[in-house]
């Protein structure tokens, strides 16, 4: 009996040891908020309770949390699967436009095609374009050590460019429309692509009570399993979390270093071209400029607040689609700017990434001993 009591509470310490730091930065940056609306001379109290109304409210507010986070969960995993491997994924955003472009192409063609083929085909699509686009960052990086933030970086730009112009609308001067614009969009100066069929749509998991929930939040869920069952129960998984602590020891082990660092960028870019794909097929059913969001950026701040697990992936989605879904009502009851929920968002990230703050703020001691690390100035 005492042994089993002493397990139990051995497990509640490690789990506080690591869930301190993200609930602990949670609440400093919700604190910090509430301190920028009272100096601004507004009620945190009343933009809270407003924010919590429009997250999960009623079941229009639970679906809009539920719709934002589905593709957070995506491009967090991307970024968390990435950094496993000691990579640091940029491009999210690049990769979810890719996979966009690709799943919109694939579902605006082949008419007539079973929804049983069409749906799966146009997803793998989306996956299959993302993951092309990161795995150009990892063979860059194999081939010429180019650094994966500056690659992925620049390749968000490129891709932007390229998605945008494989919706232009035309012009003057003789200048055609892109590959995938619609017609009679482009006959009104309109950049984007006709609506892709239904076959290809992401069906509602519950038409009439869940608003404009889709299929995709129950994909999202299976591929963060998946995941934690690739990188915690299989060999490969072990190769990526070892080259990515240290990977010289993997080299020296006989691991493919250059390989897994290809792959491992492959795959976390197919995560975020997957969540381009299901954000289209299941909520937008068209590509234009303007839908591509911030899902990729926020991927970095998802992955950071979820220690890089995919339970904390999914756990720091919700709470992020949650922010999402309530601003506009925090916005409405309270008067303060929707814009205070993207400081709250930056300083998580920012007490996330920086856990010497926090430590300091809390006294906590530092991982492995038993006082608070005091930090001089010289």
């Amino acid at each position: 009996m005492e042994e089993s009591t002493t397990t139990e509470e051995s497990l509640f310490k490690t789990a506080w040891q690591t869930l301190q730091i993200p609930l602990l930065a949670v609440l400093t940056a919700f604190l910090t908020g509430a301190v920028v609306m009272l100096l601004s001379g507004d009620n945190p109290l009343v933009a809270y309770w407003g924010l919590l109304q429009g997250a999960l409210g009623d079941l229009g507010a639970l679906s809009r949390t539920l719709r934002r986070a589905t593709p957070f969960i995506f491009t967090g995993l991307s970024v968390a699967f990435a950094f496993k491997a000691g990579l640091f994924n940029i491009g999210a955003s690049g990769q979810f436009m890719i996979g966009t472009i690709c799943s919109v192409a694939v579902g605006i063609n082949f008419e007539g095609l079973p929804g049983i083929i069409h749906l799966p085909l146009a997803l793998l699509a989306g996956i299959l374009g993302g993951a092309l686009w990161g795995a150009i960052a990892g063979w860059l990086k194999v081939w010429r050590g180019a650094h994966e933030v500056i690659t992925t970086i620049m390749l968000n730009y490129v891709a932007s460019l390229f998605a945008a112009w494989t919706v232009f609308a035309g012009g003057t001067g003789g200048q055609r429309p892109g590959p995938l614009s619609d017609p009679v969009a482009a006959a009104r100066a309109i950049s984007e692509t006709r609506h892709v069929y239904d076959s290809a749509r992401i069906p509602r998991i519950l038409p009439g009570i869940l608003d404009r929930v889709h299929w995709g939040i129950i994909i999202a869920l299976l591929v963060a399993l998946l995941i934690w069952w690739l990188l915690q129960k299989t060999t490969w998984g072990f190769e990526i979390r070892t080259a990515g602590k240290n990977p010289h020891a993997a080299d020296y082990a006989g691991m493919r270093v250059g390989r897994t660092i290809v792959l491992s960028m492959a795959v976390a870019g197919g995560l975020a071209g997957l969540a381009g794909a299901v954000e289209t097929l299941g909520l937008n059913y068209k590509f234009a400029p303007e839908f591509t969001g911030g899902a990729g950026f926020e991927g970095i701040t998802i992955a950071m607040l979820g220690q890089l697990h995919p339970l904390g992936v999914v756990i720091s989605s919700f709470l992020m689609g949650a922010l999402d879904a309530g601003a506009a009502k925090m916005q409405f009851d309270s008067g303060v700017s929707r814009e205070i929920i993207q400081v709250v968002q930056a300083l998580v990230l920012a007490f996330v990434a920086a856990p010497s703050i926090i430590r300091s703020l809390y006294r906590l001691p530092e991982k492995g001993k038993g006082r608070v690390r005091r930090l001089g100035w010289g």
